[in-house]
C-alpha cells in the first residue's frame, strides 16, 4: 500500500513537470514567432513617421522700422519668366576696317617722332616725319583713321625700312566680341540671339545680340564662334581682354518665380522668408528651372505672398541667434 502511494505522488510530480516544460516551449515558440509584446509595441512606435523638427516653419519678429533701415523689401510673388542661356568665354577684337597698320613710304631715318601708345589721334594727324634716301627731304607718316595708337615701333634716329610698319591705330568705339561655343550647344545659338557681356575685372555687363556665326571653326579650340558688336562707351572694353558672357536662346513663361536673393538655407533646405506683419516665417519650397536672375517655384508658395527679396541673409541671421539663445 505504502509502494502504490509512493509512485501515485512520483507521477503526480512528473506530470507537473512536463506541464512547466510545455509551458516554456510554447511561450519560446510565441516570442520566436511574434517577439514580447513590449518589443513589438515599441517596433511599431519605430516604424512610423517621426517628428521632423528641420520641417518646422521658424518666425522671427522684426519690427517695420528695423527692416527698412537693414535694407529688408520684399515683393509679392507673381508669375515670370525664366530665360534658357548657355555661359561661354570669349575675347575682344578691332572690328575689321577700322585697325590700320602705318608704314613708311620710303625708307630714310626717323627724324621726329610724335605719337605714343595710348593717345587719341585724328584722321590726318602727324604722327612721324622721315627723311627719304631718295629725296633726301622729309615726309609726314599720318594716321589714316581717328582712333587710338595701339602700337609703336618707331623712336628718332631710328631707319624706317620702306613698308616697315611703324604704328598701328584702331577705332575702338565699337569692338567685336568672339565668343566660343563648344558642342551640341552652337545648335542652339542663332543670329540675334541676345548676349550678356561681362568684363572678368569689373564685372560691368553691356547688352548686345549675336551678329553672325562665323563659317569656320576656331583651329585651336574646335570650337563655334560667335561674333557680337559691343559699344566701347567707357572706353575700357579692350582689344585682347576675355570676357564671360550669357546667350539666350529661348524664354519660358512660368506660373511663380521668385529672385535667387530670395532664397537661403535652414536646417539643411532651401528656404524662402514670408512677411506677415512684422512677422517673418520660413517657407520650405520646391524649385525647379534657373536662370541668372530667378528660379521658378513648384511648391511651397501662392500667388500674392510677400516674400523677401533683398537683405534676406539679415533675416536667416536673427534666426540662427535666436536660436543658439534658445538653447541656452
Amino acid at each position: 500500500m505504502k509502494s502504490m502511494m509512493i509512485r501515485t505522488s512520483l507521477f503526480a510530480i512528473l506530470a507537473v513537470l512536463l506541464a512547466a516544460c510545455g509551458n516554456d516551449k510554447a511561450a519560446h515558440a510565441h516570442d520566436e514567432a511574434g517577439g514580447h509584446p513590449d518589443e513589438q509595441d515599441t517596433a511599431h512606435a519605430d516604424s512610423e513617421p517621426g517628428h521632423d523638427e528641420a520641417s518646422e516653419a521658424k518666425s522671427v519678429r522684426i519690427a517695420a522700422a528695423i527692416a527698412q533701415q537693414s535694407g529688408i523689401r520684399t515683393a509679392a510673388v507673381s508669375a515670370g519668366e525664366i530665360a534658357d542661356e548657355h555661359e561661354v568665354q570669349g575675347l575682344l577684337t578691332p572690328i575689321e576696317g577700322r585697325l590700320a597698320r602705318v608704314a613708311a613710304r620710303f625708307p630714310g631715318p626717323l627724324r621726329s617722332v610724335h605719337a605714343r601708345v595710348g593717345d587719341r589721334v585724328r584722321a590726318g594727324q602727324v604722327l612721324a616725319r622721315v627723311e627719304s634716301n631718295l629725296s633726301l627731304s622729309d615726309y609726314a607718316i599720318t594716321a589714316p583713321i581717328s582712333g587710338v595708337v595701339l602700337s609703336r615701333n618707331a623712336a628718332e634716329g631710328d631707319v624706317a625700312g620702306e613698308g616697315a610698319v611703324l604704328f598701328e591705330v584702331a577705332d575702338l568705339s565699337t569692338l567685336w566680341v568672339d565668343l566660343h561655343v563648344f558642342g551640341a550647344d552652337a545648335s542652339h545659338i542663332g543670329v540675334g540671339s541676345p548676349v550678356l557681356v561681362s568684363r572678368l575685372g569689373d564685372g560691368v555687363s553691356a547688352q548686345s545680340q549675336i551678329e553672325r556665326i562665323l563659317p569656320a571653326t576656331a583651329t585651336a579650340s574646335q570650337s563655334t564662334v560667335a561674333r557680337a558688336v559691343l559699344t566701347n562707351t567707357d572706353g575700357l572694353w579692350r582689344p585682347g581682354t576675355a570676357v564671360r558672357a550669357r546667350i539666350t536662346v529661348d524664354r519660358a513663361q512660368v506660373p511663380l518665380v521668385v529672385p535667387l536673393a530670395a532664397l537661403q538655407e535652414v536646417d539643411g533646405r532651401e528656404v524662402v522668408f514670408v512677411r506677415d506683419g512684422e512677422t517673418y516665417t520660413t517657407r520650405a519650397v520646391t524649385l525647379g528651372r534657373r536662370d541668372a536672375h530667378a528660379v521658378e517655384v513648384l511648391s511651397g508658395l501662392r500667388v500674392g505672398e510677400q516674400v523677401v527679396v533683398e537683405q534676406s541673409y539679415v533675416i536667416k541671421a536673427d534666426l540662427e541667434k535666436s536660436g543658439a539663445a534658445h538653447e541656452h
